[in-house]
């Protein structure tokens, strides 16, 4: 190759815009040389460093967002795209990691397991997920995609000693497995269908999703396109836990460590969806035949996930299988978002309103779970209120948001979806959801009755029913976070101003 292309490609690498990919990755080693130089006595305070570590970037991620400071454009010779909404979502996955740190302090107190390596894994995968949300190429997404994948094979299995967590383990490396196969199926497809010299609008570069979109555009019926789409969606649906690619969510988030049950729910799931607006916009040439499949895949994931969850009394099959109902309402705003813009604000919002909400029920578990973390039932709760009121209210205002109940943040988030999905036209869609709705405030409420109306007994037959755990106390930092997670699922409900209009900037 001529150097003179070499440097203008080297020209390209930007490496100051990816500086908190880098710098997550610098303290994930970090954490792994402490580990080996420090004397024991001083290993426990490793999770602290990795969380300095993460709180340090987050600021300048927030200051980056304000008019002037915003990168904005392709980097990297195309593979990455900076934009306020990857932006946006940089600060979400670093929030995510923070959470789920602190969740692991908890969890890992009450196993005989390595400590580093579970926050290392967690800042890798985090910084993966990062540049997933910037990427603008089909290779860079499958190398970020395949890092975090790679990552929650260990961290699902990461309790070792236990027969569920192995098993789900092994199923999600085997549904995994299976899934990035379609995609990359799918890729190779649009990659021999875009790189075809005899089709019109054929590019050099058939990966990239500018160009692609361009081809698309030229050839809006394109059979070989139209597969390689198809399986895209696929394997993608996989990664949000979609029917009917949802079928391993129940077993993987019981058997999964409860901090890596929160991180799949809530980091996984939006990285999926930022996936899925990027390719909507790139496919927006098939919206004849994206737009069906996503309709009839979004109406059964939200009947599926909620009548599924009724019968459901293990909490961490419970939340698995709401979980894959709240990627029905989140798939009901990407197909509003392919024809009404202020949808992709709503699909963000939801995702944060998600967030709060979820891992507050998950600081919530992370307590009252014991050392087996895999048997976590419904009947344990009870008396909560009784016992921990804290615990108890969290918990509640944590469901309720999840529920949808006025004025918390998730129904403000389930309405600016709804509001989405009238604008474009799928009224039948909005009455499965309205009716999903419903159905899912049952289940939420059997948790919430639990813990404020009944009270713990021993079960009469103790094989029956395993025995309840004895509550883990709650540290000031577990505190503090558990308390500003409701009081933002609450303030977000009354009042949406600074993150609608920090969200609505895009």
């Amino acid at each position: 190759m001529d150097p003179t292309a070499l440097q203008a490609i080297a020209a390209n690498n930007d490496w100051v815009t990816i500086f908190p990919e880098l710098l997550l990755g610098c303290v994930a080693l970090v954490l792994l040389a402490l580990e080996i130089v420090l004397p024991v006595k001083y290993h426990s305070y490793l999770p602290g460093v990795a969380l300095f570590g993460v709180l340090a970037i987050i600021p300048s991620q927030i200051i980056s967002l304000r008019p002037g400071f915003l990168l904005e454009g392709d980097t990297f010779n195309g593979l990455l795209h900076q934009s306020h909404d990857s932006q946006v979502m940089r600060v979400f996955f670093l929030v995510t990691a923070v959470l789920v740190c602190l969740l692991g302090t908890v969890s890992l107190a009450k196993q005989r397991m390595p400590h580093t390596e579970f926050y290392h894994i967690v800042l890798v995968v985090t910084a993966a997920l990062m540049l997933l949300a910037q990427s603008n190429h089909f290779v860079m997404l499958f190398v970020a995609l395949e890092t975090v994948t790679i990552g929650f094979y260990i961290l699902v299995s990461y309790f070792r000693t236990s027969p569920l967590s192995l098993e789900a383990g092994l199923k999600y490396l085997i549904l995994g497995a299976l899934s990035s196969s379609i995609l990359l199926f799918g890729i190779v497809l649009l990659y021999g269908a875009a790189g075809n010299l005899m089709r019109p609008g054929h590019t050099g570069s058939p990966m990239n999703f500018d160009e692609l979109a361009g081809f698309l555009a030229a050839n809006p019926h394109n059979f070989l396109a139209g597969v390689g789409i198809v399986l895209v969606l696929s394997g993608v649906a996989f990664k949000i836990g979609a029917f009917p690619f949802q079928i391993w969510v129940p077993d993987v988030y019981q058997g999964a460590p409860t901090p890596v049950t929160a991180f799949l729910a809530v980091g996984s799931k939006a990285a999926g969806f930022v996936i899925l607006l990027t390719l909507v916009r790139t496919f927006s040439a098939y919206a004849w035949l994206t737009l069906p499949i996503l309709t009839l895949m979004a109406a059964a994931t939200l009947l599926f996930g909620n009548l599924a969850a009724l019968t459901q009394h293990n909490v961490k099959r419970l939340i698995g299988l709401s979980g894959v109902s709240h990627a029905g309402f989140l798939l009901l705003g990407v197909i509003a978002a392919a024809t009404v813009p202020m949808a992709f604000g709503a699909v963000y919002f939801y995702l944060f309103a998600y967030l709060i909400a979820s891992f507050a029920v998950f600081g919530v578990m992370a307590h009252v779970a014991g050392p087996n973390d895999a048997d976590q039932e419904i009947s344990h709760y009870a008396g909560l209120a009784r016992e921990r009121p804290f615990l108890a209210l969290v918990l509640a205002i944590g469901l309720g948001s999840l529920a949808g109940i006025p004025p918390l943040a998730g129904f403000m988030g389930k309405l600016f979806v709804f509001i989405g999905v009238f604008e474009s036209g799928h009224y039948g869609l909005l009455a499965v959801a309205v009716v999903s709705m419903v159905i899912s405030i049952y289940y939420y409420f059997s948790w919430i009755r639990a813990a404020f109306f009944e009270t713990w007994t021993p079960p009469a037959n103790a094989e029956a029913v395993s025995p309840r755990p004895a509550l883990t106390p709650v540290t000031v930092p577990l505190f503090v976070m558990l308390g500003l997670l409701a009081a933002c699922t609450i303030l977000l409900g009354f009042y949406q101003g600074p993150l609608g209009d920090w969200l609505a900037a895009r």
